[in-house]
């Protein structure tokens, strides 16, 4: 079955160039933040290149700029599931475990929403409302997994060198394996149910 707009590239068009959009906005701000305090451009990318919500954010944003630029191959609903769901995740563990952390105002406020919020949401309605379905299969949650496993083993070794973890959750010189592991399994749980109920719903909007 075809989403309501999968058969119409107008529409594909306009709606990744909205998410890549924000997500470059919500990108540029950072960066422009972080520099100003900083003041070194490798610094600040090294630095930023630490973070989860900047990497799938900015996988969102070239994906998506070359959708909007006419790519049809990056249509493929399971890449185009594998960003909602990675995106789905920057947006929830935000809202459970950072927000109440963090007290932001002015520009970092506008970053924030971008980032956590506005992008994640419309890369999950993108999903819904464009992609084909019917096409996703049990193992692909799996696959998409890779990405986040990959990124916690990335973050854990630079945070083991450099002594800068991105999250307080990860930061195993205060927390030890016995305080990171539990927060990161239950992640990696709630992400795979996450991914076996878009599957679900992916056969069942495909069956329409």
């Amino acid at each position: 079955m075809q989403a309501t707009g999968e058969g119409n590239p107008i529409l594909w068009r306009l709606s990744a160039a909205l998410i890549a959009a924000c997500a470059w906005a919500g990108l540029a701000l950072q960066f422009g933040l972080l520099m100003g305090r900083m003041g070194n451009i490798a610094e600040v990318t090294w630095r930023l290149l630490l973070f989860f919500t900047i990497l799938s954010n900015l996988t969102v944003a070239i994906i998506f700029t070359l959708i909007a630029l006419g790519s049809i191959r990056l249509r493929h609903p399971v890449l185009i599931a594998g960003l909602a769901l990675t995106m789905a995740l920057v947006g929830i563990v935000f809202e459970l475990l950072l927000r109440k952390a963090l007290h932001l105002s002015g520009w970092n406020q506008v970053t924030n929403a971008l980032l956590h919020d506005i992008v994640p949401l419309l890369t999950v309605a993108a999903w819904f409302a464009l992609a084909e379905k019917g096409r996703l299969r049990a193992r692909d949650p799996w696959i998409i997994a890779l990405f986040p496993i990959a990124y916690l083993v990335y973050a854990l070794i630079r945070g083991t060198l450099e002594g800068l973890y991105p999250y307080p959750f990860l930061d195993l010189h205060k927390l030890g394996w016995q305080g990171v592991l539990p927060t990161v399994l239950g992640i990696a749980v709630a992400f795979l149910i996450f991914g076996h109920l878009m599957v679900m719903l992916d056969r069942w909007l495909g069956r329409r």
